[in-house]
């Protein structure tokens, strides 16, 4: 049995995760949970929303389902908005061989059988962005924020990929999402255990590699504090009003904390000078 994640612990794990986030109002506090209890978590549960305006309308709700209808929602461009955190109206009630092999880390039955649990008590849930005809594509970015976020939730828990699961194979209501699920586990399973993503990202080589702290002092001139600057602003993290430009200024050192805050470090963890974990999260392009 699992304690479900605070919500800064949770957004903390999808940036250590590589994950882009987008918070939306008070998201943290925004659930179901008057309506029952939520956890012990048992699992991450994959959507497909099945329309458009998602965001919107996973925490907004429907007139007949109350949103927050997810925690979040993955866009097609790989972005995970974050509508809600706690109990939320995704999951309904599914089988209960799916429930009992999801709790054991085991292969989930094919054809679920009647519904008998309460869902919404017990998963993660994430909306992905998808018409759901089975004609509209799930690009490469989405699918490997896909991976990052189960991946994230279950490193966080000490969970296998086993522990995620397609709406599709929680009840015979439903046909979500409408990729191999079996796929996507194979995906973050390998980033689980480090063996590699099993998207397309460009190889390790194509970044610059960390110089060490001590490159980061005032007045150093070098191409790769461009570099770093550009990449910093591309993730929401510049703090400049002119530049960036090459050489390391009190305004790097502010955005790099800006980025340092947004991975979750705090304090003297997020005090603008490069580290190694951080710096290779960025992913600068090399010169």
């Amino acid at each position: 049995m699992a304690t479900p994640l605070s919500a800064s612990a949770f957004a903390r794990a999808l940036r250590a995760e590589g994950v882009t986030v987008k918070e939306h109002g008070a998201w943290s506090t925004h659930n179901r949970n008057a309506i029952g209890a939520w956890g012990p978590a048992q699992g991450v549960m994959l959507h497909h929303t099945a329309g458009t305006n998602s965001v919107a309308l996973c925490r907004t709700g429907r007139a007949d389902l109350p949103g927050p209808l997810c925690i979040a929602v993955i866009a097609k461009n790989g972005t995970v908005h974050l509508v809600g955190y706690g109990r939320t109206n995704h999951a309904g009630r599914g089988a209960r061989a799916a429930y009992d092999a999801v709790r054991a880390g085991t292969a989930v039955p094919s054809g679920p059988g009647a519904d008998a649990v309460d869902g919404n008590a017990h998963f993660y849930g994430f909306e992905i962005e998808n018409l759901g005809n089975g004609r509209d594509p799930y690009p490469e970015a989405q699918l490997a924020a896909v991976e990052r976020v189960a991946a994230a939730v279950c490193r966080a828990h000490g969970w296998s990929a086993a522990r995620v699961i397609g709406h599709k194979e929680w009840t015979r209501r439903k046909i979500d999402p409408t990729f191999s699920m079996a796929s996507i586990r194979t995906r973050i399973a390998n980033r689980i255990s480090g063996t590699g993503s099993g998207g397309k990202e460009p190889p390790t080589a194509a970044y610059e590699p960390f110089p060490g702290a001590a490159y980061f002092t005032a007045g150093h001139r070098s191409p790769l504090i461009t570099a770093m600057g550009r990449r910093l602003v591309a993730e929401g993290c510049g703090r400049y009003e002119i530049g960036p430009g090459p050489v390391w200024t009190e305004a790097d050192r502010r955005s790099y904390a800006a980025w340092q805050r947004r991975l979750g470090y705090s304090g003297a963890d997020a005090d603008g000078i490069p580290g190694r974990v951080s710096w290779d999260r960025l992913r600068v392009p090399r010169t």
